[in-house]
Formats: C-alpha cells, structure tokens, sequence
C-alpha cells in the first residue's frame, strides 16, 4: 500500500481550526486545502463532496488514503497518533473519558448552539434567544468548571480545551459579549488568557476572519455546518 501525507480540508477560522491546532501541537505534518464552503469547490477547481459528501469542513485524508470526518473524531484519532503530546489519555485510562466528556460538550452545547448565530436565514426571534438564553448556560458551565481546574478536563491542555478555545472566538464575529465569564478562554484576549497561550502559539493565525473573508470561504457558517 502506498502512503501519503495527511491532508486537512478546513475553512479558516472554522471548526476544523481545532484540527489544525490538534495537528499542530502533535507535531503531525500535514498539507492544507481550503473550502469555500458556498460552492463545495477547492482551491484546484475540483468538488470537495468527491472528498466529503457531507459538504462539510473538516475532512482528514489518512496517509492511507482512508477520509474522516468531523472535528471531535478527528482529533481523537490525531490525539491518539501521538500519544506523548498529552492531547488524550489512553485508553483504559479514566482521564481519557473526561476528555471526550467536555470534547463532546463542546461538540453538542457549545458548537451546535452557536451555529444559529452564523445562518443568515435563523430567525430574528429564535437568534435573540440564542444570545440572552442558550449560549449565556452554557458559557457559565464552562466558566464554573474553570473556577476548579486549568483546563477542562484538569490540570492539561487537551483536544477539548483546543475546540472551546476557537468555538469561543466566534463570539467576536458576533458581537458577544464574554466579560460575564471571566475564565472562558478568549474573554479577556485569546493571548494574554494563560490557558489560551498553547493554542494561540500552536496557530499564531487563530484570529483568521479575515483571511477566509478574503478568500470568500466563510459562507458565514464559521462552525462549518
């Protein structure tokens, strides 16, 4: 069988941001494609749903050629590639559950509640409640867990701290306002927030709105979906 680098389909500033960060901090080399996530097409003119059906970012090619999808699973795998990063426990390990707990949190609360604020066709109604209600629960979860730990799941940096960290930048494209939670990353500047440093040096572009609106890769659906 012949092997390959891996390849991460990604839109910038997007969920598979966290991939990216993932990779970066597993010292995995990988090469890049961006999606405009509007037309499905790449870069090459070709469709990205010949890689990803379901049109959506990110996409990991394997060295194997294999394709998986979707940002918490991804980095799982990633984690797991290079175990003496700290990214994941192992498994067996009951670390390694409260991991994917706060992965999965952040997957299902945070990201899919944020998504609404990004569609352009969500209701005005239904955004306002998003705003005042949904988000503001769950920021203060994740701002009470803070209160006890350095990271989400303890005392190290991991996958689930990478996702919260740039799901949580989305705020400022959105005009959030994060200053009620004090111990969320990024609410008082994604660099100068102690837990944030290892994720802004793993990707020193985190802040990369401008570079996707440049390249019309937005389709203002940050979180891909």
């Amino acid at each position: 069988m012949e092997y390959q680098r891996m390849k991460l389909y990604q839109v910038p500033g997007a969920c598979s941001t966290a991939s990216r960060i993932v990779l970066e901090e597993a010292a995995i080399p990988i090469d890049l494609a961006n999606v405009d996530l509007r037309s499905k097409i790449l870069e090459d003119g070709t469709s990205y749903l010949d890689v990803n059906p379901k049109g959506q970012v990110p996409a990991l090619v394997l060295d194997d050629g294999q394709i998986l999808t979707e940002a918490a699973v991804i980095m799982q795998y990633v984690a797991d590639q290079a175990p003496a990063s700290g990214l994941l426990p192992p498994p067996g390990n009951f670390a390694r559950y409260r991991v994917l707990e706060w992965t999965n949190y952040i997957a299902t609360e945070l990201h899919k509640t944020f998504s609404p604020l990004n569609r352009p066709n969500t209701p005005a109604e239904y955004r306002d409640q998003t705003r005042a209600m949904f988000l503001p629960r769950v920021f203060g979860v994740l701002d009470a867990r803070l209160a006890d730990s350095s990271y989400l799941a303890g005392e190290t940096f991991t996958i689930a701290d990478a996702y919260a960290f740039v799901v949580l930048g989305w705020a400022k494209k959105v005009e959030l306002d994060l200053s009620a939670w004090p111990r969320t990353p990024i609410s008082s500047g994604s660099a100068s927030v102690p837990r944030c440093k290892r994720s802004y040096r793993a990707f020193r572009a985190i802040d990369q709105w401008g570079v996707a609106a440049s390249k019309g890769l937005t389709a203002d659906i940050p979180g891909g979906d």
